[in-house]
C-alpha cells in the first residue's frame, strides 16, 4: 500500500498566510521523513482559510527543500490557464528536479463564483472545452504541436511529469481513461460516488505511451489518534469546518476542537455531519489502517492520499506519523 499526502496550506487560528505555507514546507519534509510516496498542493483562490492560491510555485518551493519524494499539484486548475504556459512551466519544474513532479489536473472553478470572473477579465470560462485543453497540454508536455503554431514547449528534455486528472464525479474519471493518464478520486469532497468513477476509469482506459495499465488514487481525509477517543474529539473541527463551508460562511482559519465540540448543532446539522463522515477516515492507527485496506479492495487500488486538516499544528504531524507506523509495522 502506497500512502501519500494532499495538503491545502490550511490556516489555524491566530496564523497568517505565511505561517500556512511554511506549515506545508514542514509537513513536505516530515512526510520525505517519514517515507510517503508522493506529496501534492491544492489551488484555491480568494480563500481567507487556505493559502495555497498558486501551485506551481508552491510545488518548486517544496521540491527545493525535499530530496525524494515526488511532489506535485491537486491539482492545477486548467479551465483558467493557457495549455501551452501550464505545459512550459512544468518542464521549467522537470528540468529543475527531474522525475519527481507530479501535474494533476482539476477543471474545479477553485473558489466563490467571482472567481471565475477575476481570473478572466470579467467573463465567464469555458468549461466544456476542459478535454480538448487536457489533450493540448500532454501534446505540448512531449514535444508535440498540437494546432501547428510552429512552437514548442521549452525547456525541451528527456522526462515530462506525468498527468493526473482528479475529480469528484465519473467524467474526468472516463476521460482519464480514454487518454490513458492516472485518475485520482477526491474522495474527500464527494463520498458517494467513488465506485461509479474508477469503474468508469478502469472500463474506459487505454494504454498509452506514458501508461500501460490504469492508476489510480483515492483522496480522503484521515485523522488518526492514539485513541478512537482522541480522534474523534480532533475530527470534530473538521466536522465543524465542512458543514459552515457548505452553508458558505468565510472564516479566516479552521476551528479548534474545543469550538467545535461546544457548537449547538441542529438535527439538520447533525445529520449533514453524519454524511460527511463518509469523506473521512477517523480512528486508532489501527482502525484507519483497517479501512483503508477493506476501501482498497473495493475500489481496486494501492493508493491513498491522505488530507488531514487538525488542530494544533503538531497533533497533524502525529497524526501522519501513527498512520504510517501503522503500515510499516503491518509490512514487517
Amino acid at each position: 500500500m502506497k500512502l501519500s499526502i494532499l495538503d491545502q496550506s490550511p490556516h489555524l487560528r491566530g496564523m497568517t498566510g505565511k505561517d500556512a505555507l511554511e506549515q506545508t514546507t514542514t509537513l513536505a519534509k516530515w512526510a520525505e521523513r517519514l517515507g510517503y510516496e508522493r506529496f501534492w498542493v491544492a489551488e484555491h483562490h480568494s480563500n481567507r482559510s487556505l493559502a495555497s492560491s498558486s501551485p506551481e510555485i508552491l510545488v518548486t518551493h517544496l521540491a527545493s527543500h525535499t530530496k525524494r519524494i515526488r511532489v506535485g499539484t491537486g491539482g492545477v486548475l486548467l479551465p483558467h490557464y493557457s495549455p501551452f504556459k501550464v505545459a512550459e512551466m512544468f518542464r521549467v519544474i522537470e528540468a529543475l528536479y527531474p522525475n519527481r513532479t507530479d501535474l494533476g489536473l482539476g477543471r474545479a472553478p477553485g473558489g466563490m463564483p467571482g472567481v471565475n470572473y477575476a481570473l478572466h477579465n470579467g467573463n465567464y470560462p469555458n468549461y466544456s472545452d476542459y478535454p480538448k485543453k487536457v489533450k493540448e497540454l500532454i501534446a505540448y508536455l512531449h514535444g508535440q504541436d498540437p494546432h501547428q503554431y510552429h512552437v514548442q514547449a521549452t525547456p525541451l528534455g528527456k522526462s515530462s511529469p506525468p498527468v493526473w486528472l482528479l475529480g469528484s464525479s465519473h467524467a474526468s474519471a472516463k476521460l482519464a481513461g480514454q487518454l490513458g493518464i492516472g485518475y485520482a478520486y477526491a474522495q474527500f469532497i464527494n463520498g458517494e460516488d467513488g465506485e461509479t468513477a474508477l469503474h468508469e476509469y478502469q472500463n474506459y482506459f487505454r494504454p498509452s505511451k506514458t501508461l500501460q495499465s490504469p492508476k489510480s488514487i483515492i483522496a480522503v481525509y484521515v485523522i488518526c489518534g492514539k485513541t478512537s477517543e482522541e480522534a474523534d474529539y480532533l475530527a470534530a473541527s473538521l466536522d465543524l469546518a465542512l458543514l459552515q463551508t457548505e452553508k458558505g460562511i468565510q472564516r479566516g482559519h479552521f476551528p479548534e476542537p474545543e469550538e467545535a465540540i461546544n457548537y449547538k448543532y441542529s438535527y439538520i446539522e447533525k445529520e449533514k455531519v453524519k454524511l460527511n463522515r463518509n469523506r473521512m477516515i477517523v480512528g486508532t492507527p489501527y482502525q484507519v489502517k483497517q479501512k483503508i485496506y477493506e476501501l482498497a479492495d473495493y475500489y481496486n487500488v494501492d493508493e491513498f492520499m491522505i488530507n488531514t486538516i487538525i488542530s494544533p499544528f503538531e497533533k497533524r504531524l502525529k497524526s501522519y506519523e501513527l498512520l504510517i507506523n501503522a503500515f510499516q509495522t503491518h509490512k514487517e
